[in-house]
């Protein structure tokens, strides 16, 4: 190479760096643009919208929401509608402390989207007193001191719900099958299968 060359100004052609954030910058928005850039014969496609406008019927009230396809029940109870009574445990369905009553069945509130919820009746613990009058499985719970720590005991509360009303309390043997799906790690067991010993029985006595 020539001194002459040597000392032509880079201005003469466009900066290899340049060209270089020229195509990165062009291979961002194709990426960020999606099928809708591509176009086609049926002209651009629209994206998907990221988020669903739902209704959820949470312990008697409608709650309009908008949340993502993704977002679990679980997480739209405590952080969009502030009941923080279904815990988060294991996220994985395992412990139950999540558990919620779904047109009153027990569901998992961590495994479950809330926009498959929509048109059902969730029932959370904070639904089971009926103002200053606790449920009766909340009076029998207290009553036999089925908690410490009291992490698991709204999912175990609204588990125990649940196997009353399914007819699941006439053992104690029958009453630990059923209330298997709850863990708790303070072992509170045998307190806690009183407790929903003494719920049904006195459902029984209603009937």
């Amino acid at each position: 190479m020539s001194e002459e060359e040597q000392n032509t100004p880079a201005a003469a052609g466009p900066a290899r760096r340049s060209v270089l954030k020229a195509g990165g910058a062009t291979a961002a928005v194709a990426v960020a643009a999606g099928p809708a850039a591509a176009g086609g014969a049926g002209g651009p496609t629209a994206l998907p919208r990221a988020v669903a406008d739902i209704t959820l019927r949470v312990n008697g009230a409608e709650h309009p929401l908008s949340v993502e396809a993704r977002v679990t029940l679980l997480d739209a109870l405590r952080e969009r509608l502030g009941l923080t009574g279904a815990k988060k445990g294991c996220d994985r369905g395992e412990c139950g402390a999540c558990t919620v009553l779904v047109d009153g069945r027990r569901v998992k509130s961590c495994t479950t989207l809330a926009v498959m919820q929509e048109g059902r009746e969730v029932t959370t613990v904070e639904g089971l007193a009926r103002g200053d009058e606790l449920h009766p499985v909340q009076e029998a719970f207290v009553r036999r001191d089925a908690f410490q720590c009291g992490f698991c005991t709204p999912g175990q509360i609204v588990s125990a719900v649940a196997c009353v009303q399914e007819g699941h309390g006439g053992s104690r043997d029958e009453i630990r099958e059923w209330m298997s799906g709850n863990l708790c790690r303070c072992g509170c067991y045998p307190n806690i299968v009183d407790a929903v010993r003494d719920a049904a029985e006195a459902e029984e006595a209603r009937r």
